[in-house]
């Protein structure tokens, strides 16, 4: 059996790490840590580097018909057994460097800049739209990667088109469409709101574009309990928001505009963003947590 030492490590981001299995294959691992505020915090949250590693294995199989995805295995004797549970085995792809977001509702950063100027990524939105409205029709609005500490940056798709050329840039945009509009409809029969979502997408040796990273987790997507939606308002959410709210609360007394890293999460924070990351994934999948591999 391999041990993770013996895969080099080839990337780190704030919660993943990329390692080298050969030439074909990679070994995507996702640990236990959560960042905010473009901070990685100091306290880890048990069992969630295993929930978006379950979520993305359930979505990857979901929509294996509707696009390519990187996902090889998930339980695999190439796997060591130290990250079990929360690591893949991934096929290695040329990387797009466009963070795909599709929304289909109106809160975050397409919030802000709707306030700013009326449109998101340079897609004009009508006028009265508030806090968690739902869009006419879900919008495409791409990002750059940032470097870890830095902002993504949102962008318009004819930045896009600059960057990858006119016919990458619409597939891209077509299938992060696609497969939203796919997710959103079976996360609504899950009672979940899908509000919004981030993919990364590679291209194979052959050129076909391929669904790569995490997919769908409460990492990359927003989630919403359907029966509690309400518009002109911040909804609850099954993913890292509750750490977001602790964090600018008077009880952290961390002043976000500072350099100041933020404090350590307490127990009762760190287990309330525990339930939530496994009540979306049992609400979505309607599998148990439990029988997650280990």
């Amino acid at each position: 059996m391999p041990k993770l030492a013996d895969y080099r490590q080839i990337a780190a981001g704030k919660v993943r790490s990329i390692h080298e299995v050969d030439d074909k294959l990679l070994l995507l691992v996702a640990s236990d840590r959560i960042s905010a505020y473009d901070h990685v915090l100091t306290t880890p949250i048990p069992d969630k580097g295993r929930v978006l590693t379950a979520m993305s294995v359930f979505w990857f199989e979901k929509f294996a018909d509707l696009v390519p995805n990187h996902l090889v295995a998930w339980d695999d004797p190439r796997i060591p057994a130290e990250v079990r549970g929360r690591a893949l085995l991934v096929k290695r792809l040329d990387m797009v460097q466009v963070e795909c977001v599709a929304r289909g509702y109106l809160t975050g950063s397409g919030m802000v800049e709707y306030q700013q100027s009326g449109a998101v990524c340079g897609v004009e939105l009508p006028p009265g739209l508030v806090e968690a409205s739902e869009l006419a029709e879900p919008i495409f609005t791409p990002a750059t990667k940032a470097e870890i500490g830095s902002h993504d940056e949102n962008v318009s798709f004819e930045v896009v088109v600059e960057s990858v050329g006119l016919d990458l840039a619409t597939r891209l945009r077509t299938a992060t469409l696609d497969v939203y509009a796919a997710a959103r409809e079976f996360a609504r029969s899950r009672g979940v709101v899908l509000a919004d979502t981030k993919f990364e997408f590679g291209l194979d040796a052959d050129g076909t574009l391929v669904l790569g990273d995490e997919v769908l987790t409460p990492d990359s997507s927003r989630y919403w309990p359907a029966d509690g939606y309400e518009p002109g308002r911040v909804q609850p959410s099954f993913d890292k928001q509750y750490v977001r709210d602790w964090l600018t609360s008077a009880e952290s007394g961390w002043d976000r505009a500072t350099d100041t890293p933020p404090p350590p999460l307490p127990d009762h924070v760190v287990a309330a963003t525990r339930a939530r990351y496994v009540e979306a994934y049992e609400r979505i999948t309607g599998l148990s947590f439990d029988d997650w591999i280990s």
